[in-house]
């Protein structure tokens, strides 16, 4: 949500990182299309495996040491990460 409102420290790691600005949307596309699938209960097993993934990837903007703040940030975005493998993995042997 705070993409949405305010993309521009986003976009700013993006360009920091030597990436276009312009990925914020196809992110943001992304995070929305996931949090309704979510909702829905669509695709949990590969999407979890798909948003831990993605968690990990933009977890590397985020590791600026000098900053608490983004540092917190790149942990959250571990922690989602598992919680979104415990997701996939809990559907595995589900029937």
């Amino acid at each position: 949500m705070q993409k949405t409102i305010d993309p521009g420290p986003a976009q700013a790691l993006l360009a920091g990182s030597g990436l276009p600005e312009l990925l914020i949307w196809p992110a943001l596309a992304f995070n929305a299309l996931a949090a309704g699938l979510l909702i829905a209960g669509r695709f949990l097993k590969s999407l979890g495996r798909l948003l831990a993934a993605y968690c990990l990837l933009t977890s590397a903007f985020h590791f600026i040491p000098s900053d608490p703040w983004q540092m917190s940030i790149m942990i959250k975005n571990w922690a989602v990460a598992g919680g979104c493998l415990i997701l996939s993995a809990s559907l595995e042997n589900s029937t």
